[in-house]
């Protein structure tokens, strides 16, 4: 069976804090997070930018948080004002977040992984079987 796999990286500029954090981590702070998608399929699928079946999914699509918050994405935002209840504002939960939001917009056959940096030299991983 052939598989096709994806990837790609972006960046986005957001504040935030860890609520009741004991470090500086609890106060706000900045980062340029570096996110990295991996969508693997078996099958190719149209988008809702090209009506051909063609892709694993559109880059557009899995690059949405890359956007500035006033057009959907978490870019210049204030993490824990966008994040919805009951997500924390730590590597790994914005990488479960972006997850869960960009599987919503693709075929239900199309596998994800998300990994989010908010610092060069860590990386928290997200994906779900």
């Amino acid at each position: 069976m052939p598989k096709w796999k994806l990837t790609t990286e972006f960046t986005f500029d957001a504040a935030h804090y860890i609520r009741d954090y004991d470090g500086p981590c609890g106060r706000m702070h900045g980062h340029t997070y570096r996110v990295r998608i991996e969508a693997v399929s078996s099958q190719l699928h149209a988008s809702d930018y090209c009506p051909h079946p063609v892709m694993v999914a559109d880059f557009r699509t899995l690059r949405w948080a890359k956007q500035d918050l006033l057009k959907g994405g978490l870019d210049h935002s204030v993490l824990n004002e966008v994040l919805p209840e009951g997500y924390e504002t730590t590597a790994e939960m914005i990488a479960q977040y972006i997850y869960e939001k960009t599987k919503k917009q693709l075929p239900s056959d199309v596998k994800l992984k998300v990994a989010v940096s908010e610092t060069p030299n860590s990386w928290a991983e997200y994906e779900d079987d």
